[in-house]
């Protein structure tokens, strides 16, 4: 999705992030995890849909920018399709992040991991990243760190996904 010189420091960096992540059109590992508001979260509940799967936590700061875009991309995009955002969070003590959803609140379903038992099967090594999940359950796409531009991305992504593509 986005083109990277890797002769450059930062390339490289990126190049080795992306290299312990899961592979591109790998299957999303799975997940069965408590919510943040009593209800379980489970990727396999969302198999047919375009899934973003989203890794936050309440001190990081992009998050700050980041959970109400995805919010409002959701609220659009639910509208159109078949789309949800799952996002994980991974404070040790979930009332951090409750505290922080009270400030940005979001509508989509939050999971606690606050054993950190995701980040490994995900390769995560930075917050926030993300993972676009297709219908099938293969994971078409990942992005780390959170720019607005990500949703425009994130968008065309998800409809090139509806169409097949």
């Amino acid at each position: 999705m986005y083109a990277v010189c890797r002769k450059t420091a930062f390339g490289m960096l990126l190049g080795w992030l992306i290299a312990v992540a899961p592979a591109l059109a790998d299957v999303a590992p799975d997940f069965n995890l408590p919510g943040l508001y009593g209800d379980r979260v489970k990727l396999a509940d969302y198999r047919g849909q375009v899934v973003y799967v989203d890794f936050w936590a309440s001190w990081c700061g992009p998050c700050r920018k980041a959970l109400p875009e995805l919010n409002a991309l959701r609220q659009e995009l639910r509208q159109q399709g078949d789309f949800e955002v799952l996002a994980i969070n991974l404070d040790e003590d979930p009332q951090d992040a409750l505290r922080f959803l009270k400030k940005y609140p979001v509508e989509y379903p939050v999971a606690s991991d606050k054993n950190a038992t995701l980040p490994p099967k995900y390769g995560l090594v930075g917050m926030p990243t993300s993972y676009l999940v297709d219908q099938k359950g293969n994971i078409v796409a990942v992005h780390q760190g959170f720019k607005e531009a990500n949703i425009e991305h994130i968008r065309d992504a998800v409809f090139k996904l509806w169409k097949g593509q």
